[in-house]
């Protein structure tokens, strides 16, 4: 009796997986050289009634609002017999269709010109597209499967590259519309480049997809260092990820008409840049690759709840960006020193640059990491037409995250030598990531206590995570043979970014807070006409000005706002950037620590 419910249970599944009407998606690009797409939606079967279409506010990657519904126009709705239907604009978004016989047809014209991680360009070189910025949808038939037919630019030789299933003809399939969304589409004359990687989770094609507009040269040994990338990474988590169709694929479009740019998704990542592989790209674009990769384990599979499931209707916000962001930010370099793409000098000089940022900016008198992940949505490719004051109040949870991925590293090493972040991620990865079980930060404590000690994972996160403070990193660094200091304690600083303009200078950020412009009142905005009576003019740079004095000096400032001069007296700060190097003259214990962490993933 049982074998026979199980069997009818399954029938009748069958039966309502094959009576779903799959959505039929095509796109064409006649008028590619204006940016331009035609697009057509295919939906049958439908319930009587009103149908709401839309186009999407987020993207995933993305946790900021973005308007997409804005390039979208032409719109038409048509019946089963291309019959013209009404419908109604309750919002920007959305589009209410009535009327149907059942068969709705949608057709539109995208216009797309901005290349990067969340939106589309169009143009004859290629079609760039990110499904969200691209493409109607109907939220009641999420669950249906999807078939985009690309009409590609035969006359431009363009191919299609995407972690969608094929199905041959350039046409693709996608078994739901959050597949979907996730699945972003390269059309042009690209070149590929193909490896194979095997770990427990069996054997993984490996497609590096680039196009650039002036040429390849480069490609073979670029495509080798993101093969060392992959592997130093696997390491980390002992496996790759079960890729689907065994397959991931780098999207990389390397053009000087696009915006710089990465953002991962389940098996495949776009990369945009300005900088050709021949033009500095070979060495700063690899970070970028080194960086959404990691992504494959850490925010696509190890996933925050928060982001679960992804809304296309609002902005996401989470609190483990520090972790899902940061930590893949910590693991970026890393992994670049461990493949040997850069030195183990190189890898310790770049440290500064984030801890400077981190350490001495007030951000953190404002939020901690949570804090500061919730301030995404207005930050991540945000826009807006009011003044912010992100100098003082921000700090981005890729840096925040990234010191602290270095803190928790250094610090479980130095508890045990047996520890690291490593085999913590590990953890991680089979906990939630291998099974695709969404985590909260609770989670993450408790495995951390597990991993290391109950006590240990609770002032981590106490001190650290839910609070703002931060370790001693003099006396961590150096336990590995890592010495920071200050790079110019006698050179001033005014804490704030002046330009040249109109012959005198202007304050064109936020002062710092409790730097010597703050303190004197000074604001963004204002100009400084003179120095000590000096006037201060477009033939005179700011740095050599204030080479000729010295930090802690009272220097009288003439300057102006909103037409009114002015004087201050101004005390000068001393810049507190830091550098750091790796030291040289230190003993086997210290080397030994210091070459356990950058020199290979621990197997």
């Amino acid at each position: 009796m049982r074998s026979y419910i199980l069997l009818l249970a399954l029938v009748f599944s069958t039966i309502a997986l094959f009576s779903q009407h799959t959505v039929k998606y095509s796109i064409s690009f006649e008028r590619a050289v204006h940016h331009e797409a035609d697009i057509q939606i295919i939906y049958e079967g439908i319930e009587p009634g009103n149908m709401r279409l839309r186009m999407s506010r987020s993207s995933p990657g993305r946790y900021a609002v973005h308007e997409f519904a804005k390039n979208v126009y032409g719109f038409q709705a048509l019946n089963g017999n291309d019959e013209p239907l009404e419908f109604k604009r309750p919002n920007p978004h959305e589009w209410i269709v009535s009327d149907h016989d059942g068969t709705v047809k949608i057709r539109y014209t995208l216009f797309a010109n901005h290349a990067d991680g969340t939106y589309a360009q169009i143009d004859e070189s290629h079609a760039h597209l990110n499904i969200p910025a691209s493409f109607v949808y109907a939220p009641d038939h999420a669950d249906q499967p999807i078939e985009i037919e690309i009409l590609t630019r035969e006359d431009l030789n363009w191919k299609v590259a995407t972690q969608l299933k094929p199905l041959g003809e350039n046409r693709f399939y996608a078994p739901h519309l959050q597949y979907f969304m996730d699945s972003p589409i390269e059309a042009s004359d690209h070149r590929i480049r193909s490896f194979e990687v095997e770990s427990s989770s069996g054997t993984a094609t490996i497609n590096f997809v680039l196009h650039q507009e002036n040429g390849y040269e480069g490609f073979e040994e670029y495509a080798l260092k993101a093969e060392k990338i992959v592997k130093e990474q696997m390491q980390v988590f002992g496996e790759l990820p079960d890729f689907d169709f065994d397959t991931y694929t780098f999207l990389a479009c390397y053009a000087p008409h696009v915006d710089g740019d990465g953002m991962e998704h389940r098996n495949s990542t776009v990369l945009t840049s300005r900088r050709a592989l021949s033009e500095g790209g070979q060495e700063r674009n690899i970070g970028t690759v080194a960086h959404e990769f990691f992504h494959a384990w850490n925010v696509e599979r190890i996933r925050p709840a928060s982001l679960e499931p992804f809304d296309f209707e609002d902005a996401n916000i989470s609190g483990e960006l520090w972790f899902a962001e940061g930590f893949t930010s910590y693991y970026t370099n890393l992994s670049l020193c461990r493949a040997g793409i850069i030195s183990m000098e190189e890898y310790a000089s770049r440290l500064a640059g984030v801890l400077s940022y981190v350490v001495n900016y007030p951000g953190r008198r404002h939020y901690g990491p949570v804090g500061m992940s919730y301030q995404a949505p207005f930050v991540d490719a945000a826009t807006s037409v009011d003044e912010v004051n992100r100098e003082n109040t921000f700090i981005s949870y890729y840096s925040y995250g990234n010191v602290l991925g270095l803190a928790l590293d250094l610090l479980l090493r130095e508890m045990d030598s047996d520890k690291n972040l490593d085999d913590f991620m590990k953890l991680v990865w089979a906990r939630h990531g291998k099974k695709e079980l969404p985590y909260t930060l609770e989670d993450l404590k408790s495995i951390l206590g597990e991993y290391s000690t109950k006590e240990f994972a609770e002032s981590y996160f106490s001190d650290y995570i839910y609070a703002s403070k931060l370790p001693d990193f003099n006396s961590l660094l150096a336990t590995f043979g890592i010495e920071i200091s200050v790079a110019n304690p006698e050179r001033p600083s005014l804490g704030a970014r002046i330009e040249q303009k109109d012959q005198n200078w202007q304050i064109i950020t936020n002062p710092i807070e409790g730097s010597a412009l703050y303190k004197a009142g000074l604001s963004k905005g204002d100009l400084i006409l003179s120095l000590n009576d000096q006037p201060t003019t477009g033939e005179t740079s700011v740095d050599a000005s204030l080479e000729k004095f010295k930090p802690g000096e009272i220097v009288e400032v003439g300057y102006s706002r909103f037409g009114k001069t002015g004087m201050k007296q101004v005390t000068l700060g001393s810049d507190p950037s830091f550098k750091t190097q790796l030291m040289t003259d230190i003993d086997k214990k210290t080397r030994a620590r210091r070459d356990a962490w950058l020199i290979r993933a621990k197997n």
